[in-house]
């Protein structure tokens, strides 16, 4: 029997600037305790290189626990609503809206949305985006 995740492999990040004032941050792979680390310090990077929004593409993330939670609900205080999430996958979606967290920030359905919103507060949760694109549901793996 397959393990629900693979703990402790290392995450994929990449981190592109926007123009001068906005990064984007994709991470993709299982969040945990064990690897969670280099995403913190590509937020704190981010936030510290631009005066604009850092978005978080987390449309690649396969697993979540609450250490990451941790560290968005930390790099938010820290960022304010420069901090955006874009994408969420079909299991960070489900995470959020079991725990309320879609109402802690902004969640936006696209990346290219997080970052022309003007960051007041408003704030566009993804789900019928991802059931557009089929990713509402599927034969696990």
């Amino acid at each position: 029997m397959q393990p629900p995740h693979s703990a402790g492999q290392a995450i994929g990040l990449a981190k592109r600037q926007i123009g001068d004032d906005a990064v984007v941050v994709a991470v993709s792979g299982d969040l945990d305790i064990e690897n969670i680390t280099p995403l913190g310090t590509a937020l704190a990077e981010a936030g510290a290189s631009v005066t604009g929004p850092v978005v978080v593409d987390l449309s690649r993330v396969d697993f979540a626990d609450s250490t990451t939670v941790n560290l968005l609900l930390r790099a938010h205080g820290s960022l304010g609503p420069r901090l955006r999430l874009a994408e969420p996958s079909a299991f960070v979606q489900r995470l959020f809206a079991v725990i309320g967290l879609e109402q802690a920030f902004p969640v936006y359905g696209t990346v290219e949305d997080a970052l022309a919103a003007d960051g007041g507060g408003e704030r566009r949760v993804a789900g019928d985006e991802g059931a557009a694109r089929g990713e509402g549901s599927h034969g696990g793996g």
